[in-house]
């Protein structure tokens, strides 16, 4: 039971913080160059994680797993957050979220695939009915200009961070998991940093005070706090069933995007989030002949 409630904090945490990363991240885009950005917030907390996790330094084991360190930060972080803040130029932020959260459709279908996790009749379902949620936030979901690019990006933000996820999960056992995350972040961070240094102008940052704020909330809460949090609830359970609750985050984003830019709800939106609250349900809660099946 108490293991339980605190598995529901931990979500709830999740979902609050990633959610509203995505107005904050565009209205940070305003003051600074999309891949310094992402940079400067991924490597801020990968610094905070290592901080972290210098106590169990003896389980970095960094000469043997430095391959795994470097794929799942290309994945989960140089892919994931790249597509991310650069997409977000082109389309606005509660549309480019809940285009990005196809990834819990991806992850459970790549878990059962790669990871051998039950699909019952319940799940796909909710799986399909989570997807048909998230097209309809993505079709005429907002006013304004829907580009193709900002869409394909966004897209491929959902395949790296699912791929990623499944390469995580497969790793578990060889790494700890406070390393992993401080290290595919930093590496992840450094990655970033250098292609916007490379391809963009630090003098076109702004640094005043809501683009330091918003970045220093990103990097402590949304990378730092939240991918810790995501990949212990991810290495504690199913990850189709975790992945399934970041349906929430859309809505969250949907909704802080509407107080803080002034984004627009329309009937789609309020059809999206009910499928969306529907796709959960049924990934989640086992019922009858189906959970018998899937004890089987």
């Amino acid at each position: 039971m108490q293991q339980r409630k605190q598995t529901i904090a931990l979500l709830i945490f999740l979902v609050i913080v990633w959610g509203i990363n995505w107005p904050l991240s565009k209205i940070a885009l305003a003051y600074a160059p999309p891949l310094l950005f992402a940079g400067i917030r991924t490597v801020i907390a990968g610094v905070i994680l290592i901080l972290t996790a210098l106590p169990k330094l003896k389980e970095l084991q960094f000469r043997k797993l430095w391959p795994t360190y470097l794929v799942s930060a290309m994945l989960s972080i140089v892919f994931y957050y790249g597509f991310q803040t650069v997409g977000l130029q082109y389309v606005p932020s509660g549309l480019f979220s809940a285009i990005v959260f196809l990834q819990p459709v991806l992850l459970g279908i790549f878990a059962w695939i790669w990871l051998g996790e039950s699909m019952y009749g319940f799940k796909l379902f909710g799986l399909l009915l989570g997807f048909l949620g998230v097209a309809l936030l993505s079709i005429g979901g907002f006013t304004g200009s829907i580009s193709a690019a900002g869409v394909l990006l966004a897209l491929a933000s959902a395949f790296s961070w699912a791929l990623g996820t499944i390469y995580i999960k497969r790793n578990a056992l060889r790494v700890d998991m406070l390393w992993m995350t401080a290290m595919q972040i930093m590496i992840g961070g450094v990655i970033l940093l250098a292609a916007g240094s490379a391809t963009e102008s630090w003098s076109a940052i702004t640094w005043n005070s809501a683009f330091i704020m918003n970045t220093l909330f990103i990097a402590v809460f949304v990378i730092a706090l939240g991918w810790m949090v995501y990949f212990k609830l991810i290495n504690e359970g199913e990850a189709g069933k975790v992945g399934s609750f970041t349906f929430l985050i859309p809505l969250i984003s949907i909704g802080s995007s509407v107080v803080l830019l002034g984004e627009h709800i329309t009937l789609n939106l309020v059809i999206g989030m009910l499928l969306i609250v529907s796709s959960i349900i049924l990934v989640n809660v086992r019922l009858g002949r189906a959970a018998r099946q899937a004890h089987s």
